[in-house]
């Protein structure tokens, strides 16, 4: 099982461009403050995403969805609202559809991105990651 002190490394593999603004994350917060770290990983994205440089993608999503499916409740969790609500958040408020990263995901992230756009939208109620 992937736990909370493996998540970020689990990410990090997948998109070696974010190392350099990682360890800044660590300087500042250290290494337990992963929420705001996945914000920076979705703005990190984003801009790889119009710059064109999208070669890391599949494997971000092969991460993700190891996340959902490997991890502990508590990274599970952190792979859905942290990871794929941060990319939604971020994305959203720029001119790249947060959508546009729905391909690059596994089905078990694709299952949940789909529970939070239902959530967003009114539809369905938070139901919290399950085993």
């Amino acid at each position: 099982m992937i736990d909370q002190s493996e998540a970020m490394q689990v990410l990090l593999d997948a998109c070696p461009s974010f190392e350099d603004q990682w360890k800044r994350h660590v300087e500042a917060f250290g290494h337990d403050v992963l929420y705001p770290a996945a914000g920076e990983l979705a703005a990190h994205l984003l801009e790889r995403f119009q710059a064109g440089a999208t070669e890391a993608f599949n494997s971000v999503g092969t991460a993700i969805e190891r996340l959902h499916t490997e991890g502990t409740p508590w990274v599970r969790e952190f792979a859905t609202i942290g990871v794929l609500e941060g990319i939604q958040n971020v994305w959203s408020h720029s001119t790249t559809s947060p959508d546009a990263f729905f391909p690059f995901l596994g089905p078990e992230s694709q299952r949940r991105w789909r529970g939070l756009n239902r959530f967003w939208s009114g539809e369905a109620p938070y139901v919290a990651v399950k085993g």
